[in-house]
Formats: structure tokens, C-alpha cells, sequence
């Protein structure tokens, strides 16, 4: 069993690391030399093109026991409740949706994904699919990749450790985890079951948002994004590698462990951050702010300022805008807003919107703050005001997020959401 004591981490989000889990394992000025140390293979793994520019290029150098192509052929796999974009099984309704927890499955991580919506195309590499994970299983000897997306994992219920081909990460409620396209990991619940929410990132990788006229300091800081440190396995156990590919999934055997790198140098790695550690921006005058001033990673399109996705949190914060609506104000917007709650209360929405829950707002349908929650705000005394025992996120997309048919019709949907704005009054009075 791993020591979730022993985890020690390098720094810096998107520079590059190296780290060996022997030592003299790495090479010292050269990638491939002729015979590696120890006798390991050298294999590079690329998660950008080779001719991305350099302050865009992602790649890793690994120094293994066995390369990856020690291995059988795949064989189509049931995908279960997962689904790919686009999402064709049924047409896209504009309504506004929201859901209540996913009940806690008795399986692993694999078996316990269900897709709940996705936009763009995974072929085109454009959009996102948005998952809902539960498991009380570990994974054993399966293994997982997907080479459709990188995956973002919020986790909500329950820590887990993540063992992945570069080391292993420990996360819980209050922290995010990233792993690169193509890298393969297998999750083990740690004290119980895990729940939380996966973005699929078909596009362009995730980067950290320019910080505009804040200016140097600010927002996430890289030195708070955490990397694992090489540890590797050295068995003959027969292996199952699960791959996600085009939609679909696929199954290969092998006769080792694929977590067999004792070394590797790059940028293209698994990584995790600490929500509490993003430094909020807020209004010190009037207005609510726009969201996104609240954006931790950010995923461009080929559109500059209008994202592919978005990764938006709500944190705890303090309100002190003088004559100011301060909840979200009503809107229509030309992205897509899908939500999620890891713990306490969303200020927009104090009833209904549960820890473990996710509500869809598309492009141009109307939402905001619920009946009760404008009264409430427009009759309050704007003393400074703290949020205190919350944090909500968002993804946020330009494409239109199309739900699956399983979310459009499970039991966990919210079929009277609409109602929490049923009590809007008309306060208007003509002029005689």
C-alpha cells in the first residue's frame, strides 16, 4: 500500500520537471543515448504536436522497463453509460436543467462513469464531455487512458489516489486533478466511496488565464500546481489496459504493469491544485463582477477570448459592493454553463442546488438568481459580507452543451427546476 505521507512534489505549472525513482535513472544531457541506465527503454510521449511552438509544446521523455508497445492488441470493450461528442442520440433542448447527486455505485472507477453532456466533436478535437464518476472499488489490475482528452477531475465525495505512468497523486474534496491525454492511471478510493466530476478536454490543452490589468500576482499561481515524483511497479501480473478512443472503448492485456517508468524529464505530466490556494479578485466599489475573474484553467479555442472551456470557480470570498445587486446578475450569454457543487451553499441558488448536484444553462437561455434569493438580496443591508463554508465551479464553454438521453431522463433530474423563478413579481409602476 502507498504512503500518502511519503508524497513530495515538484512545482510550476507547465515548466519542466524531472524526477527519478532510482538513482542515475535519468540521462544527464541527452534524451536517447544508445543504452539508458539500467537498461530502461526511452520513450517520449508527445501531448502537442513536435512542431508546437515552444512556450506551447508539451512532451515528456520517459525512462521505462518495458515500452508501451509490450502489449496485445485491443479488442472492443461496452462502453457502458459512457458517451463521446457530438451527441446525436437525442436533439438538444434549450431548457434550463438541473440534477441531484448521482447515487454512489458499487464498482470501480471504469464501470462507475456516466457521461451527462458533451459539445464540439472528440475527432476534431474541438469541445468537451462532462462525466459524473462514483466507485467503492479500486481498479486492481485494470489500467485506464484516454486518448479523446485530457481529463479534469473535481472531486466532491471521498479522496482518492490517482497512480498514473509518472507517480501518484493523492486527492480530495477541495483540490482538482489533470491528466494528460494518453496517460495511462488506474484510481483507488482511499477511505470509502468517491464521487465528484470529470472534464474531457477534447481541445487544446489547459493553461492558466492571463492575468490582463491585475497584472503580475494574482488568480492561480504557478508554483501552487503539484506534481508527483517518479514511482514505478516491476511486475509480471497479467494487466488490462482500457483505452477511450474515438468514442469507444477498447481493451488490451499485457504481462506487466504499464505504471513501469523509474524516470522521466518534460512538461506533459499529471498534476493537481489546491483550490483554497487561488487568489480571489473581487469589486471593492459597485457591481457584481463577471465570472471571470474567477477562471483557475483555461482551454482556448481558435477564437482569442472566447475559450473552448473555461474552469470557473465560486470559492469562499467577501462581498463589500456598496448599492449593488450581489448575487449573479440575470443574464443571457453566448457561452454554455454547466455547474457543480462540492460543498455548502451557491449563493445564486440557497435551495435545491445539493453538494455532489450540476445544473446546465445553455447558450442564450435566460437564468440567474432564484425568486427568493432577489428578494432577499434586494432588501439586505450591504454591510462587507463573507461566503463562507462553499465552493461551486463551473465549466464553461463556447459550444453548446448537448445533454445525453440518460441525463435528460434520469430520476436524479430536477423536473420542476423551473419553479424556483415561478415567484418573480412585477414590481414596475408606470408614471401617471
Amino acid at each position: 500500500m502507498f504512503d500518502v505521507n511519503t508524497l513530495k512534489y515538484l512545482h510550476g505549472f507547465n515548466n519542466e520537471h524531472e524526477s527519478q525513482a532510482l538513482a542515475g535513472a535519468l540521462p544527464i544531457g541527452q534524451f536517447n543515448p544508445q543504452r539508458c541506465p539500467y537498461n530502461l527503454y526511452a520513450e517520449q510521449f508527445s501531448s502537442t504536436a513536435f512542431t508546437a511552438a515552444r512556450h506551447a509544446n508539451r512532451r515528456t521523455w520517459m525512462y521505462r522497463i518495458r515500452p508501451s508497445i509490450a502489449m496485445g492488441d485491443f479488442h472492443p470493450l461496452d462502453k457502458g453509460l459512457i458517451r463521446t461528442a457530438p451527441i446525436t442520440e437525442v436533439p438538444c433542448p434549450p431548457n434550463v436543467m438541473r440534477w441531484n447527486a448521482q447515487p454512489i455505485a458499487n464498482t470501480d472507477f471504469i464501470d462507475g462513469l456516466i457521461t451527462i453532456a458533451a459539445n464540439g466533436d472528440a475527432k476534431t478535437q474541438t469541445g468537451i464531455g462532462i462525466h459524473i464518476y462514483t466507485a467503492n472499488k479500486s481498479m486492481e489490475q485494470r489500467y485506464f487512458y484516454c486518448a479523446d482528452g485530457e481529463m479534469l477531475f473535481v472531486p466532491q465525495m471521498g479522496e482518492l489516489l490517482a497512480y498514473t505512468e509518472l507517480g501518484i497523486l493523492h486527492v480530495k474534496p477541495g483540490e482538482i486533478m489533470v491528466i494528460p491525454r494518453g496517460i495511462k492511471f488506474k484510481i483507488e478510493p482511499l477511505d470509502g466511496p468517491i464521487r465528484g466530476y470529470i472534464c474531457e478536454n477534447y481541445g487544446a490543452p489547459y493553461c492558466l488565464p492571463e492575468r490582463g490589468p491585475v497584472g503580475a500576482n494574482g488568480y492561480a499561481n504557478q508554483r501552487d500546481f503539484q506534481y508527483p515524483t517518479a514511482w514505478y511497479e516491476d511486475n509480471d501480473q497479467t494487466s488490462t489496459i482500457v483505452a477511450k478512443f474515438c468514442g469507444e472503448l477498447y481493451y488490451a492485456q499485457q504481462d506487466h504493469s504499464p505504471l513501469d517508468v523509474v524516470a522521466w524529464v518534460g512538461n506533459s505530466a499529471p498534476y493537481k491544485y489546491e483550490l483554497s490556494r487561488f487568489n480571489v479578485i473581487n469589486t471593492v466599489s459597485f457591481d457584481h463582477p463577471d465570472p471571470s475573474i474567477f477562471t483557475v484553467l483555461s482551454s482556448p479555442s481558435d477564437t482569442p477570448g472566447v475559450a473552448n472551456i473555461d474552469f470557473v470557480i465560486f470559492p469562499p470570498r467577501w462581498m463589500v459592493a456598496e448599492n449593488t445587486f450581489r448575487p449573479p446578475w440575470y443574464h443571457r450569454n453566448i457561452m454554455s454553463e454547466f455547474m457543480g457543487l462540492i460543498h455548502g451553499v451557491y449563493d445564486a441558488k440557497e435551495k435545491g442546488f445539493e453538494p455532489g448536484g450540476m445544473s446546465l444553462h445553455n447558450c442564450m437561455t435566460p437564468h440567474g438568481p432564484e425568486a427568493e434569493v432577489f428578494e432577499k438580496a434586494t432588501q439586505a443591508k450591504l454591510a462587507p459580507h463573507k461566503y463562507e463554508d462553499t465552493l461551486a465551479f463551473m465549466f464553461e464553454s463556447r459550444y453548446v452543451i448537448a445533454p445525453t438521453e440518460l441525463a435528460l431522463n434520469t430520476p436524479t433530474r430536477q423536473k420542476d427546476y423551473l419553479n424556483c423563478w415561478g415567484q418573480l413579481k412585477k414590481y414596475f409602476v408606470a408614471p401617471n
